[in-house]
């Protein structure tokens, strides 16, 4: 197909796929003539990819190509390369492998006062305990990791530190969840769509997951305090 077919099947306008060419992230067509070329299903793929990761994910062109390269990596595995995309979606990812804590330094890295912070140190060991107790294959020091002692010192700073009473219910529900991300994700039989799977099934399944959330509070609410009638468009029972 010519470029502008791939742009309306795509559609992505015809000077960003160009970009995306001269960038890198876009294999170049095949040329039929000096000023034509042509492109593929490979092509079509790999655009739709490229928009997940920007449009949904939020990454940056650098970062997406960070994931294009464990993409066209095959000798990298199925799991190093979901953990590659997961990586960077994690809120805080430096495109380091780190997730940046709150006040530690740009690069992610924590600081000696960051170490010394006991909020920090005890949320960081209440995480090691999950891990462990869980029996998680997910490193303390992972950006996923960082990003729940981030939340939890965040919520002891503020005078809420009970609330960590329900993270081991979290994480019951968070394996559960995962399992069906991970049977989904499992039907998609090329690596693009691998990839794409996460990116969308990260970003809009938190999305998803925090409605679902709150309408069962809602609803839990409802019968804990309320008639038990069902809720009006405010929220609250009818």
């Amino acid at each position: 197909m010519r470029i502008g077919e791939l742009s309306g099947r795509t559609g992505v306008p015809v000077p960003t796929i160009k970009y995306y060419v001269r960038e890198g992230l876009l294999a170049p067509g095949e040329l039929t003539s000096p000023n034509q070329a042509s492109y593929g299903d490979a092509h079509e793929r790999r655009l739709r990819l490229i928009r997940a990761l920007l449009e949904v994910g939020g990454l940056s062109v650098a970062n997406i190509g960070e994931v294009l390269v464990a993409v066209d990596d095959k000798q990298r595995s199925t799991h190093k390369l979901l953990g590659a995309a997961a990586d960077l979606l994690v809120p805080g990812y430096t495109g380091d492998g780190c997730a940046t804590l709150a006040d530690g330094d740009a690069d992610g890295a924590p600081d000696a006062e960051l170490d010394a912070d006991p909020d920090v140190v005890v949320a960081r060991k209440k995480v090691a305990d999950l891990i462990a107790a869980r029996d998680w294959h997910v490193s303390p020091d992972s950006p996923q990791a960082q990003a729940l002692t981030t939340a939890l010192a965040a919520l002891s700073r503020i005078g809420h530190g009970g609330f960590a009473e329900v993270l081991d219910a979290y994480a019951t529900a968070a394996e559960g969840v995962a399992r069906a991300d991970l049977a989904h994700v499992g039907r998609g039989p090329a690596r693009e769509d691998l990839i794409e799977e996460v990116v969308v099934g990260i970003v809009m399944g938190d999305a998803m997951f925090a409605a679902l959330r709150r309408m069962a509070q809602v609803d839990g609410s409802s019968r804990a305090f309320g008639t038990g009638g069902a809720a009006g468009p405010d929220g609250l029972p009818g």
